[in-house]
């Protein structure tokens, strides 16, 4: 992913305005510094034993290229980290389905988000308080042998319901809940007979700020406002943004790994955009100005042109966020910012939501239609997928610090070093983690539902909580169509749209031939078969658009 603002593919109109400047913007918000530069004899210095090849190896490598391995002192805090007292990013507020239940998860904890009849969002345990699915299992084998065998207790999803009257219904038995859980209807009871009060589900609290949703996990403490999120560059006047949503197939903390790295950008990324390229790989600086239980910061920039500088913050449990302020030729002060709001949506999956904004924008920007950012942000992830796919898979498997596998430079790794040693300091407060010294892993594996209930419905497969589309059912995380067109209004708008102008382009197109055979003068006949040509090619441009929307990036070398 995409770390650096030039290299954004959201931004990709302002890269050569502010590569060119030179003037930093200070400002309290997130104060940048040029005084940070790189020891150009650590860039220089001769490696000995080789004659003629200038590839640094391991054993040849300068001992100050390579970060320390042990950690750092850090003063003993009082606080204990509880990962369920945080807030965590849901949705797009205005992504969040009006007539549908949205079934999502954070780590192991499933929950459901819907909008009731006045509009408040709402978020219930993903379960209905009813009945056990596994009944019959229980009574054939026994309770004894479910326990021995790891066997789990499911309940029937939420998610998989309907809304009815702003109501969430299970349509396993009909059952609805309002408010803050309470069961409102059971129809099987006798009329006049009461709800029991254990009928309800468990609420948790949802707010919606700065156009995102977000969750308060803990049942024990009433939600902590002041741990809220908020991004003053977004709440500026004027300043616009670009977002979207991707699900994606590995651990939240690789995903920030990914985006935490900006050395990465110019070679896995090259050209992508326009502005990553393989040529500007180099060192970078990076320095880290604070460490605390709820995360970090630091400036990083290019060696190349140090008096630019980047302000990176890592707040717990999963933003990121990196700002670019500098002074245009005009003398005004621009505000740029790539916002990262990862949520860790069970093992080796995560949900992203991506905001790219700017304090001003080129006129011919709004000339670039919104899927055109996304279809290319959906290629960034999958220029990386392979990459973090396998590494998740390795972690799982070696479950090993990542001290014991990672080789960490000063000039690139610095954040991933931070971040595994912030997951050490806090991570007998999560589920599971991997840090740089020490690990815990997940106490059982995941449970994969391959089939949800709703997939069979292929008239209700236009929105994320109802399943796929046409012949693709269950959802699959490492297809683009499943990890952002089901989440994304927009895309799944244009695509539907383009679908059936290709269709009526192609039925005019056959019509127009039939047409000129049928004509009797050549030059009708001429018109005609070229009415029916371009009707034709542009059925493609609709068909080539919508396959480029929901269809995966492959790179050339690895087509089969």
């Amino acid at each position: 992913m995409l770390l650096s603002l030039p290299s954004s593919p959201f931004l990709l109109p302002f890269s050569r305005i502010y590569e060119q400047s030179s003037a930093v913007c200070l400002s309290p918000f997130s104060p940048i510094s040029n005084s940070h530069r790189i020891n150009p004899r650590a860039l220089t210095k001769k490696r000995r034993g080789s004659k003629g090849c200038h590839v640094a190896t391991v054993e040849n490598a300068a001992e100050d290229a390579l970060l320390p391995s042990e950690a750092e002192e850090v003063r003993e805090v009082e606080e204990k980290y509880d990962w369920t007292e945080e807030w965590y990013p849901l949705y797009l507020t205005a992504e969040v389905p009006e007539d549908a239940p949205l079934g999502l998860t954070v780590f192991h904890k499933q929950i459901v988000l819907f909008r009731d009849v006045n509009g408040v969002l709402r978020c219930y345990e993903d379960r209905c308080p009813h009945r056990l699915c596994l009944l019959f299992l229980d009574w054939f084998f026994g309770a004894s042998w479910l326990s021995k065998n790891s066997i789990p207790f499911r309940l029937a999803k939420l998610s998989e319901g309907q809304l009815v009257d702003g109501r969430l219904e299970c349509l396993y038995h009909g059952w609805q809940f309002e408010g803050d859980g309470k069961c409102v209807k059971i129809p099987q009871l006798p009329e006049g007979a009461k709800i029991p009060r254990a009928a309800c589900v468990k609420s948790y609290e949802a707010r919606d700020s700065q156009g995102v949703v977000w969750v308060w996990m803990s049942d024990k403490f009433p939600p902590n406002i002041s741990k809220l999120p908020w991004f003053e560059h977004y709440a500026r006047p004027g300043f616009r943004d670009t977002s979207t949503i991707h699900e994606l197939p590995y651990d939240h903390s690789i995903l920030l790994e990914n985006l935490m790295d900006p050395a990465h950008v110019p070679i896995s990324h090259d050209r992508t955009d326009w502005t990553a390229r393989r040529e500007d790989a180099q060192p970078l600086i990076m320095t880290v100005a604070e460490r605390s239980i709820r995360g970090f910061a630091g400036q990083w920039g290019r060696s190349k042109n140090p008096a630019l500088m980047n302000s990176l913050r890592f707040q717990a449990p999963c933003v990121l966020q990196n700002n670019l302020e500098f002074v245009d030729k005009k003398g005004v002060c621009q505000y740029f910012s790539a916002l990262f709001l990862c949520r860790p949506a069970g093992q080796g999956r995560s949900m992203l939501i991506v905001r790219f904004g700017a304090s001003s924008r080129p006129p011919l920007f709004g000339l670039i239609p919104s899927w055109y950012f996304h279809q290319n942000a959906g290629k960034v992830f999958e220029q990386d997928m392979g990459f973090l796919s396998s590494q998740n898979e390795l972690l799982m498997r070696e479950k090993a610090p990542t001290k014991e596998l990672y080789l960490n430079l000063k000039f690139s790794d610095t954040w991933v070093l931070e971040y595994r040693k912030w997951m050490d300091r806090v991570g007998s407060g999560m589920p599971y983690y991997i840090g740089h010294e020490t690990v815990s892993m997940p106490p059982e594996a995941a449970v994969i539902e391959q089939a949800p209930a709703g997939v069979a419905a292929r008239a209700a497969s236009s929105v994320p909580t109802k399943g796929g589309i046409g012949e693709l059912f269950a959802p699959n995380p490492s297809n683009r169509y499943y990890r952002h067109v089901v989440h994304c209004k927009g895309c799944r708008s244009v695509a539907k749209r383009l679908g059936v102008l290709k269709n009526a382009m192609r039925l005019l197109s056959l019509v127009a031939a039939a047409a000129a055979v049928l004509a009797a003068a050549s030059h009708w006949k001429v018109v005609l078969l070229a009415l029916a040509a371009v009707l034709l090619g542009a059925a493609q441009v609709c068909s080539s658009v919508v396959y480029l929307i929901k269809n995966n990036f492959i790179r050339t070398h690895r087509r089969l």
